[in-house]
């Protein structure tokens, strides 16, 4: 039961998470974006400068958040071509074992983010124009690979007390 629960609360940060943070980065690009290109650009031919900076890095706040509810929500593309020719149990081990094997990539991928965002500033990776550092996305961009690293354990923990995957359903969520 408190796995179950542990699950669920997941789920819930997870989905505020995407709609707040997501939401809220959607609505500024489609607005910041609409005002920039129609208002200063076409008509007072002043458009703002360091708005393509702005737009970039507020995709990659969103595609970052995207990631972990993305998995957790199952639109993350699973090609299951030999799923069907092996037998229900062996199926849901190696299911298992994937979902583990993914979690230690996306582990390691989060420490090498973090390693990257650490050299950011030093190495001057910044946004062209505003000169925006990159350091801070970077760590973003390792918390949200370490949180799907935490979706992929659910789901591992998931098939061994469950025999399945319960994905999030966003029609279920209050």
């Amino acid at each position: 039961m408190s796995g179950h629960l542990w699950i669920k609360a997941l789920d819930r940060l997870l989905t505020w998470t995407a709609f707040g943070v997501g939401g809220t980065m959607l609505a500024f690009m489609t607005l910041f974006g609409t005002w920039n290109v129609l208002v200063m650009r076409k008509v007072l031919n002043a458009p703002v400068r360091g708005a393509e900076d702005l737009m970039i890095l507020s995709l990659v706040v969103l595609v970052a958040i995207a990631i972990p509810f993305g998995g957790r929500c199952g639109a993350h593309i699973e090609i299951e071509v030999m799923e069907s020719r092996m037998s229900p149990g062996f199926a849901r081990w190696s299911m298992f074992a994937l979902r583990l094997v993914g979690g230690g990539l996306m582990l390691l991928m989060a420490y090498e983010l973090v390693e990257a965002g650490k050299k950011a500033t030093k190495f001057g990776e910044t946004t062209q124009q505003l000169l925006i550092s990159y350091e801070p996305f970077y760590f973003l961009l390792a918390l949200c690979v370490a949180v799907y690293a935490l979706v992929l354990a659910s789901d591992a923990v998931q098939l061994i007390l469950r025999g399945r995957i319960s994905q999030l359903s966003l029609g279920e969520m209050s």
